[in-house]
């Protein structure tokens, strides 16, 4: 069985369904990545895997346990990290505090894994005592990933990392995201730039209206003429 296991969800806000039997699974230091047009459901799958969305039908396993009932505090304490795309940092906390904030559910010594993070994140250590509302855009996302980390999950999730930096940026957070799975963390994450990500990506799913249109590797994928034409730009 797969490490993270979302099988056959349907569910959405209200009477409203927007995943449509949906189904994503990650192995152990996979790296998958969800894609597709706007409006596709991307980041409505990722609550649901996360517990921030009730499912109507469907259920979630971690590690082959059933967490479907949990609440996204229980999934975080059994091993699910998650990035939020906005409002994802303490912006009048300096960023050594936003780490500690990540070790909230730890009452063991975390400073090895805050030193693991400013390995991971250079110019985070440089400014540890900065304001992370100061930081610019591309510093703030590796704060909230950082953040992440300094809960030990294995399963790690990133809704749309890159939304809002440059090129150079994103290239430099992907790096760090392969090696983050290189660490044996697995990764399942949303990216509007499609093409890039799917290029690190060992899984990609092409979300269409909340149901998997294509699932292949990222190197299919992107071979794929179909997949290029519709949603890579040809």
């Amino acid at each position: 069985m797969s490490y993270l296991n979302a099988s056959n969800m349907t569910g959405g806000y209200g009477k409203a369904d927007i995943l449509h039997d949906c189904t994503l699974t990650v192995e152990k230091g996979e790296i998958a990545v969800i894609v597709g047009p706007n409006g596709a459901g991307k980041s409505t799958a990722m609550k649901a895997v996360f517990g921030m969305l009730g499912l109507r039908e469907g259920k979630v396993t971690l590690d082959g346990q059933d967490i479907t009932g949990l609440s996204p505090q229980d999934r975080v304490k059994k091993g699910m990290g998650f990035v939020p795309q906005v409002n994802n940092v303490f912006p009048t906390m300096t960023v050594e505090e936003n780490l500690e904030m990540g070790a909230f559910i730890r009452d063991d010594d975390f400073r090895g894994t805050m030193d693991q993070v400013f390995d991971l994140f250079p110019i985070l250590k440089e400014k540890r005592r900065q304001n992370a509302g100061e930081l610019s855009g591309g510093q703030r996302q590796q704060v909230a990933v950082g953040r992440a980390l300094m809960t030990q999950p294995k399963l790690l999730m990133l809704d749309e990392p890159t939304a809002g930096v440059s090129p150079i940026v994103m290239d430099e957070l992907f790096d760090r995201i392969i090696e983050v799975a290189r660490s044996g963390i697995s990764i399942l994450m949303v990216e509007q730039n499609a093409r890039q990500a799917l290029e690190i990506a060992d899984k990609g799913y092409v979300l269409v209206q909340g149901a998997n249109k294509y699932t292949d590797t990222g190197e299919a994928l992107l071979a794929d003429p179909e997949v290029r034409r519709t949603f890579l730009g040809g």
